[in-house]
């Protein structure tokens, strides 16, 4: 199979520390030279120690599920034969807590607006197909326990 990494970086930068009052501002490293900032969030860690312009776990959490269906959905759509010009995903995590009273992502809500053109348009049941495929497949959705819908719509021009 394959393996995946990244490497993470944080510095305290004269904050106190053991005060819990430092910055939670870091950054990701991939493998590929790309360096994204990320922080906590802030809806977790008030600001001024998390940054909101930054990437936060939660986030990514997110964007990383969506992204694993978009590609899984494009894949399967030109297997069957259909062509789409734009797929777009507006996607939502539900922070909640559990039973144990601990904080945890339970829900994720995807919307994604697929838009298909060329000879041959897919039926609603066709593209609903296409996106219970593409959960099945997802290597990510099938890793975690998080509930995952999708609520999305498509469109077609000849």
């Amino acid at each position: 199979m394959s393996a995946h990494s990244a490497t993470i970086e944080w510095t305290r930068s004269g904050d106190r520390f053991t005060d819990n009052r430092y910055h939670r501002a870091h950054v990701w490293r991939f493998d590929g030279g790309l360096t994204v900032p990320a922080s906590s969030s802030p809806h977790v860690v008030p600001a001024p120690w998390s940054n909101a312009t930054h990437v936060d776990p939660e986030e990514a959490f997110v964007a990383a599920l969506s992204s694993c269906h978009l590609l899984w959905f494009l894949s399967l759509a030109a297997a069957a034969g259909y062509t789409v010009d734009r797929y777009t995903d507006s996607t939502t995590g539900q922070l909640t807590e559990d039973a144990e009273g601990k904080n945890w992502l339970s829900e994720v809500e995807m919307r994604p607006r697929v838009e298909f053109t060329g000879p041959k348009s897919p039926s609603e049941a066709e593209v609903a197909a296409l996106h219970h495929s593409a959960h099945e497949e997802c290597f990510l959705a099938r890793s975690v326990r998080t509930r995952i819908t999708i609520a999305g719509s498509w469109s077609y021009s000849p």
